[in-house]
């Protein structure tokens, strides 16, 4: 009994960990403009938002830890075809309250967790 409860104290604290370390907003040699193609496409306007937030660099900067900088999973799920699966507002309450593994709070600015919903609800 006092393995299975060490065990799932050292889940939940990697998992505290992990979403800690997504919360940077610094920027990093990612943020570059050496022009490539990839690049160009992170910078895209599809995903910034009416209000000028621009949603592939917030997840980049909170979310590809778990998720894949490409969406493709990682410890958390794979995202690529999320927009299939839920709504935006769905996608809204996840960020905002946590689900499963994913703790509650990762994204505070409802701007923010608006326009990630939006942006990650397309993906289908």
């Amino acid at each position: 009994m006092k393995l299975k409860n060490l065990l799932l104290a050292l889940g939940l604290g990697t998992t505290l960990a992990l979403a800690a370390c997504g919360g940077s907003d610094d920027s990093s040699s990612d943020d570059s403009s050496s022009g490539t193609k990839e690049e160009t496409k992170m910078n895209d306007d599809s995903s910034k938002t009416q209000s000028g937030v621009d949603a592939e660099k917030i997840f980049a900067n909170n979310c590809a830890t778990c998720h894949g900088k490409n969406l493709e999973g990682n410890v958390g799920p794979n995202l690529t075809k999320v927009g299939s699966k839920y709504s935006s507002e769905e996608i809204q309450k996840i960020i905002k309250n946590g689900k499963g593994q994913m703790p509650a709070g990762i994204l505070k600015d409802d701007k923010e967790i608006m326009a990630v919903a939006d942006w990650l609800a397309a993906k289908k």
